[in-house]
Order: C-alpha cells, then sequence, then structure tokens
C-alpha cells in the first residue's frame, strides 16, 4: 500500500514541531539550526539535534538546575548564570566543549539554589557533561553524539520536511 504525499508531509511537520515543542524554540531559531547543520559536517539532522542539545537553556535542564526547559530559559533569562565567568541572559547560546556553566555568587542566596542542592543529586547529568553540584556549576565535556541525545524524535523526517 503506497503513501500518500501529504500524509508523508504531515508525519513530516508533526515530526518538526514534536522537536521545536520539546526544545522551546520557534520556527525561525528552528529554521536557523537546520541551516547552520546543512552548511557543518556531519549528518544533518544528527548536526542539528547537537546544536539543539548544547543550547544554554538545555543545558541548564541537563545539568538538573531546572525541572524543566521552561524554567531553564526563565532562569537564564534573569541572568543567574555565567558563562566562563560572564554574566550571560541568552538562553539560545549555543555551548562548545570545555565551557563552564556555574550560578552566579549573588544568585547561590536565593531560596531556590538553596534547596537545589538536595533536588539536584536525584537527576543524573548525561555523559557529555560533568556537574559539580557543591560548588552549583557544570562543564561540557563533548559534543553529544546522537546515542546521547535521548530525545525521542527522528531526525531524518525533519531534514525532509525542510528538504522539500
Amino acid at each position: 500500500m503506497k503513501r500518500s504525499r501529504t500524509s508523508d508531509y504531515a508525519t513530516q511537520l508533526r515530526e518538526k514541531q514534536k522537536a521545536r515543542r520539546l526544545y522551546g524554540v520557534l520556527e525561525r531559531q528552528f529554521r536557523r539550526y537546520y541551516t547552520q547543520a546543512i552548511r557543518s559536517r556531519g549528518l544533518t539532522g544528527e548536526v542539528m539535534l547537537q546544536l539543539l542539545e548544547r543550547r544554554l537553556d538545555n543545558v541548564i535542564y541537563r545539568l538538573g538546575f531546572a525541572e524543566n526547559r521552561a524554567q531553564a530559559r526563565l532562569l537564564v533569562t534573569h541572568g543567574h548564570f555565567n558563562v566562563n565567568g560572564r554574566r550571560t541572559d541568552v538562553p539560545s547560546m549555543v555551548l562548545k566543549p570545555s565551557d563552564v556553566v556555574e550560578v552566579r555568587e549573588g544568585s547561590r542566596k536565593r531560596t531556590y539554589f538553596k534547596g537545589l542542592l538536595e533536588s539536584a543529586d536525584s537527576r543524573t547529568p548525561p555523559v557529555w557533561l560533568s556537574r559539580d553540584v557543591a560548588a552549583l556549576s557544570g562543564k561540557v565535556l563533548q559534543v553529544p553524539s546522537r546515542q546521547e541525545i535521548d530525545a525521542k524524535l527522528n531526525e531524518q523526517l525533519i531534514v525532509e520536511y525542510y528538504s522539500r
């Protein structure tokens, strides 16, 4: 039985929308990540997921410093984090290996971050990140491979959607 072109398109669109919702990214940003992935070496879909995973708000979430990506985005926007010793409030910043993320000194006194010391231990960060709960900091060790990205997405459908 042949599938029609419209059902293929709908499946691809659904997969793209699922990825956008998962990472909390708008359409224009998402397309920019796709364009950047095309220009990079490697499989386009995999490179795109690697870029999305290395966004600052996602790294904060993966380190266990936030309950979800939306909360991580809010914490970053409010300026509670330093990246490599410099204050940043840009959640879409893509981190590179060896970048260090830490809670700012002034923010450590806040109730949320004091309570974070107990709750952060329950979540283990992925292998491409290292975390020091006592210092409220983390480090990007490497670019995540596709196996280390636990998003249940079919990135090939997203690539097919954009390459129509």
